[in-house]
Parts: structure tokens; C-alpha cells; sequence
């Protein structure tokens, strides 16, 4: 079968090779998946890098999600086992852990439904409590996993304000839905925020940037808010003032959400049904820029690695782009 490895880390369009290479074999409780879609993730950029938490032994395939045929024949959501990752014709992972694919959601939307949207409800409903009529601030609201936050707080009856760069984020920004769009490469951010609520701040902020983002959000959070801290996709780790957090009554909450499923797998089959019924009323889809077939995938995750892609970029392996 043909599959992306990494033989030594580094930038994912340098170090990303596509090779033919023998299908792998399932273990006691796995299960061999044609690859339907795989959706390429923040973490891929960093498995290239050798900067994520799980570091495979080289030479690995990155991909962290796919949809995928089961041998008899049903579509479903996983998370492949590395080191033999999505961005391959096949892959094998745990018979226990897969999740029927959405009908209402096509393979590349249905591929893109599971870490992001598992992230967002986890995040702001388990972790953040967000409730109806509350303001929710989203940082990279243009991106994969900022889109899938905006989409599920108007979901929750939040007002959503969505932090971009640049004019097109800023109208794919606004086609999802936010009430309010704020581009941080010419406005000011804080101002921004506390113009739009009164005074009064963001009740929750959804950051997976961290650095500036972090330190722009604490500024303009409300009384007794959360800060939701989801990942640092601008390379830069903020060092929490513990005394602001005190004097100003919010709560930092970090949310990793690959612990649940080992710490609570019941609640993830809880969440992937919410999120089915959410999109076969329409009330969410998976933001979907790209469709790229099997040759381009090395190009399209630097694309995510840099910054410069929008909602979710999905490499098809196992047929014509669509």
C-alpha cells in the first residue's frame, strides 16, 4: 500500500516521504480500515517535528484521525494507532474505540468531526460549563479547530466573538456565524471585546493559540470567566500571572482531550452522539477548505504547520478528489 513516512523529524514538506510499504497487521483487539479520508491535524505538524507528547519510533505516518471502512463494510471515526497514522491507504486501531460515521456528513466532513468537535464540546460544555447568553471568545475562529468552537457555542446559544488575521479569515469567520469578528493584525483585541460586552469581558475564552492570544484574553475576561487553554499553535507557552487569576476571579482550564479516552471512553460515546444529532440537524459541519488527493499531503500539513490554511484540509487516499 502506498503511505507517508517519516524517516527523521523536521518540517513536514521536507521530511514527509511517500512510500510503498506493507499494510499493517492488527493486534488483539484492533482492526484493519481502508482509509476513506484522513484529516490533517495541528499534532501531525508536530509528530513531523518530534515537538508532540507522543513521539512514535521513526520512520512513522502521521495522521491522527480518519474515516475508514471497516472489512464488513461500515464507515467509521478513529484514531489510528502510530506509528502507523492516517496518511496511508490502510490502517489498523482499536475495535473498542470506533465511532459510526455521521450519515449527514460526507467522508471528508465526517474525518474532520472527531478530535476538533470532541475538543470544542469537551472543552466548553465539561470543562468550561458554558451556558445560553454568555459571551465566548474564539482565537483562531478561521481555523480547524477554532471553527468547530464557534459552530458548537452558537449551538449553546453563546454570543461568539471570533479572533482572526487577515480579511479572508475574517470572512469565513463570518459565514460560520460569529456575532462579532475581530482581526488582530489591525485591531486591538482587548478594546474590541470590552466595546462589545459593556465592559464586562468575555465570560468564556477558547485559546488554542496561546503566547499573545493568552495574554490579550485575560485582559478582557469577566468576572468569575474561563480560560479554556486548548493548545499553543503559536509556538509560545504562556507563563500564567497566578495573582491575576486571583484578583480578577477567572479560572485557567486546561483541556486534554485524548485523556478521556482512557479516563472516561463513556463520555466520548456520549459527546459523538450529542455531535451526531448536532449535524443531522444541520447545526454543525466541518469547515472543509481542501479535499487533496494522496500526493499532496506533505504540502497541505506545512500548509497547516505555517498558519496559512483555513478550516480543515482532508487528504482522500482511497479516491478522486471531491
Amino acid at each position: 500500500m502506498q503511505a507517508w513516512r517519516v524517516h527523521r523529524n523536521g518540517e513536514p514538506s521536507e521530511v514527509m516521504r511517500l512510500e510503498e510499504t506493507d499494510r499493517p497487521t492488527p493486534g488483539d483487539g484492533q482492526v484493519l480500515l481502508k482509509v476513506l479520508a484522513a484529516n490533517i491535524n495541528f499534532p501531525d505538524a508536530l509528530l513531523c517535528r518530534g515537538q508532540y507528547q507522543v513521539r512514535p519510533p521513526l520512520p512513522f505516518t502521521p495522521g491522527v484521525e480518519i474515516c475508514g471502512e471497516t472489512p464488513d463494510g461500515r464507515r467509521v471515526l478513529a484514531t489510528p494507532a502510530l506509528p502507523n497514522g492516517g496518511f496511508a491507504e490502510y490502517v489498523v486501531a482499536d475495535e473498542a474505540a470506533l465511532l459510526p460515521a455521521p450519515d449527514a456528513l460526507d467522508d471528508a466532513e465526517a474525518a474532520a468531526l472527531h478530535i476538533g468537535y470532541q475538543t470544542g464540546w469537551f472543552g466548553l460544555h465539561r470543562r468550561a460549563h458554558l451556558q445560553a447568553g454568555e459571551t465566548l471568545l474564539v482565537h483562531a475562529a478561521a481555523g480547524g479547530v477554532g471553527s468547530a468552537a464557534v459552530q458548537l457555542g452558537k449551538a449553546a446559544g453563546a454570543k461568539v466573538i471570533g479572533v482572526v488575521g487577515g480579511p479572508e479569515k475574517a470572512k469565513i469567520a463570518h459565514e460560520l456565524g460569529c456575532d462579532l469578528v475581530i482581526d488582530r493584525r489591525t485591531e486591538d483585541i482587548v478594546a474590541a471585546v470590552k466595546e462589545a460586552t459593556g465592559g464586562r469581558g468575555a465570560d468564556v475564552v477558547y485559546d488554542p493559540v496561546g503566547g499573545d492570544a493568552y495574554a490579550k484574553s485575560v485582559k478582557c475576561i469577566a468576572f468569575e470567566g474561563r480560560v479554556i487553554v486548548v493548545g499553543f499553535a503559536s509556538g509560545v507557552i504562556p507563563t500564567p500571572a497566578l495573582n491575576h487569576a486571583l484578583v480578577k476571579n477567572y479560572s485557567i482550564v486546561g483541556l486534554h482531550w485524548g485523556l478521556y479516552n482512557t479516563k472516561d471512553p463513556a463520555a466520548v460515546r456520549a459527546c459523538h452522539q450529542e455531535l451526531t444529532a448536532l449535524a443531522a440537524r444541520g447545526v454543525i459541519k466541518p469547515l472543509i477548505s481542501e479535499r487533496v488527493a494522496m500526493g499532496g499531503a506533505a504540502d497541505a500539513v506545512q500548509r497547516v504547520a505555517d498558519g496559512t490554511s483555513t478550516g480543515r484540509i482532508v487528504v482522500l487516499p482511497a479516491g478522486a478528489v471531491r
